[in-house]
């Protein structure tokens, strides 16, 4: 909801250089769904302007946004 009203995006860093750090710092995307092996840096999460965002690249299931917030959680604390 917050994305849709803001003109905001609330996104985490995606890099496909090889991360030495497990979760919750880093998450492997499934292999389908970029080019290249590629991982979510649940550490670098920032606030874009919806302006600033290229072409939709895919889409994650539920479930794997899910462990990207439960890994975003387990980083920040309760």
């Amino acid at each position: 909801m917050f994305n849709d009203r803001s003109g905001t995006v609330i996104a985490m860093a995606v890099t496909s250089q090889p991360q030495r750090a497990g979760f919750p710092l880093t998450y492997p995307l499934p292999d389908s769904l970029l080019p290249k092996p590629s991982w979510v840096k649940v550490s670098q999460i920032r606030t874009l302007s919806t302006v600033r965002l290229g072409r939709k690249l895919g889409r994650l299931p539920e479930v794997e946004v899910d462990r990207l917030v439960e890994g975003l959680l387990d980083i920040i604390g309760p």
